[in-house]
C-alpha cells in the first residue's frame, strides 16, 4: 500500500511528532507499506523531515487556499499512485477537499483529529468535515471522539487510537543543563512546561500558578522554565511576568529542538492548557518518570487519575494547580508512587508502535473496501 500523509502545518508540534511516530513505525515494520509526507515548504517541520531522511514532497503554501499546494497534491496523488491520503490537520483537510473537488479522482481520506475543539456549526466547515472522500476519522482520545461525534453525520467512522510516543528515540542528551544555562540552584526545585504560545496551552494560568506560589503563598524554592516556540502572545506573558515581579523565578526558552529530551531534568511537570486532544508532552513525562501536574480538557483524564497516577485540576484553576503542587513537592512517597504507576502505564499501553499497529489496520480496511466496489 502507498500512503500519503499530508500536514498543511508551519511550525513543530504534538501533530507532527505523531506523523514522525507513525511514518517511522510503519517504515520499520516490513509491512509493504510505501509513505510519503506531502508538507508545507520550508516550514519548521519540513526541515525536520529532511533532517530525520523522511520521504518528504514539499509544497508552497504561502495564503491560506494557495493553488500551488493543491495542484501539486493532485499531481502527487496521480504520479505515486497512492492508496489513501491520511489528513492530519484542519488546514491539510480544507486543501485536500479543494483538491479533490477539482480532480475528482483522489483516493479515499482518513481524517485525523487530535485537538478537543469542537467542530464549529457552520455549513462550509460541517461539509469538509463530512465530506464523502473521509473513511475514518481517527481521534486520540475517547473524549475528541466524542466531540467528533457531535458534528458527523455518520459516526461509525469514528475510532480511537491513542497516540504513542516511540521510546527508541528518547534520551536524556542535551547540548546544555538547564540549571547551568539559567543560572538555577541546586536546591530549587525545577517545575516544567512544554507547549508553543498558543491559546490551547493557556500559559497565563501558568503564570497565575507561580504568582500564587511566590507571591501569595511566599514561597522561593521553585523554579519554572517554560519551553516553546514564541509567538504574538509572548509579550502578554513577559508583561504579566514583569507586572508579579516574578523575572526571578521563571525562565521562558523559546523553541528547543527536540525539548522532550529536557523533561529529566524537571523535577515537576505541569501542564496548564484549557485545550487538548491527548498531549504526547504528558506521556514523555510519564516515560521519563518525572510527577505531573496537569488541568484537565480533553483526554487528560483518560490517563491521569487524580490522585492515583498524577494530580488534575479544572481549566483556569490557578490556586488548585498551585495546592497540589505545594502537596506533592512536600511528599516524596507520593512523587514515587505517581512515578511507578505512570511509567507502567506507557510501557504498557501507549507505544508508537502499538499505535502504528492500529493505525494499519485502518489503512488495510479501507484499501481492500476500495478494491471490492
Amino acid at each position: 500500500m502507498t500512503i500519503l500523509h499530508v500536514s498543511g502545518v508551519t511550525n513543530w508540534g504534538g501533530g507532527e511528532n505523531h506523523i514522525e511516530n507513525l511514518y517511522y513505525e510503519l517504515e520499520k515494520s516490513n509491512l509493504n507499506v510505501k509513505q510519503y509526507i506531502f508538507c508545507v515548504k520550508d516550514s519548521v517541520f519540513h526541515k525536520r523531515l529532511i533532517e530525520a531522511n523522511y520521504n518528504c514532497i514539499p509544497a508552497t503554501l504561502g495564503i491560506k487556499i494557495d493553488p500551488r499546494f493543491i495542484f501539486k497534491l493532485i499531481r502527487v496523488c496521480r504520479s505515486k499512485k497512492i492508496d489513501t491520503i491520511h489528513i492530519h490537520d484542519p488546514t491539510a483537510l480544507t486543501l485536500s477537499v479543494i483538491a479533490d473537488r477539482i480532480s475528482k479522482k483522489l483516493p479515499p481520506f482518513i481524517f485525523s483529529k487530535k485537538t478537543s475543539f469542537e467542530i464549529k456549526n457552520r455549513k462550509s466547515t460541517l461539509f469538509k468535515y463530512n465530506y464523502k472522500k473521509i473513511e475514518k476519522y481517527i481521534c486520540v482520545s475517547k473524549a475528541v471522539a466524542e466531540v467528533t461525534s457531535k458534528r458527523i453525520e455518520d459516526t461509525s467512522k469514528i475510532t480511537t487510537i491513542y497516540n504513542g510516543i516511540r521510546f527508541s528515540n528518547k534520551t536524556t542528551q542535551t547540548d546544555f543543563q538547564l540549571r547551568e544555562k539559567f543560572n538555577i540552584s541546586p536546591d530549587k526545585v525545577i517545575v516544567g512546561n512544554i507547549g508553543n504560545h498558543i491559546r490551547a496551552k493557556n500559559l497565563l494560568t501558568f503564570i497565575n500558578v507561580i504568582n500564587d506560589i511566590v507571591n501569595t503563598k511566599k514561597l522561593k524554592q521553585f523554579h519554572f522554565i517554560q519551553i516553546g516556540d514564541f509567538t504574538k502572545k509572548t509579550q502578554i506573558y513577559l508583561d504579566k511576568i514583569k507586572e508579579y515581579n516574578l523575572e526571578e523565578y521563571v525562565s521562558l526558552t523559546g523553541f528547543i529542538n527536540n525539548a522532550s529530551n529536557f523533561i529529566p531534568q524537571f523535577d515537576i511537570f505541569m501542564l496548564t492548557s484549557q485545550s487538548e486532544g491527548l498531549p504526547q508532552v504528558i506521556n514523555e513525562a510519564f516515560y521519563f518518570k518525572v510527577p505531573v501536574i496537569s488541568t484537565n480538557p480533553g483526554g487528560i483524564p483518560e490517563i491521569i487519575k487524580n490522585g492515583y497516577n498524577g494530580f488534575l485540576s479544572e481549566v483556569n484553576d490557578y490556586k488548585d494547580l498551585s495546592n497540589h503542587l505545594v502537596a506533592l513537592n512536600a511528599n516524596k512517597e507520593l512523587r514515587n508512587s505517581f512515578i511507578e504507576k505512570s511509567h507502567n502505564q506507557i510501557i504498557n499501553g501507549f507505544s508508537s508502535e502499538v499505535m502504528a499497529s492500529k493505525t494499519y489496520k485502518v489503512y488495510k480496511s479501507i484499501i481492500e473496501k476500495q478494491k471490492n466496489k
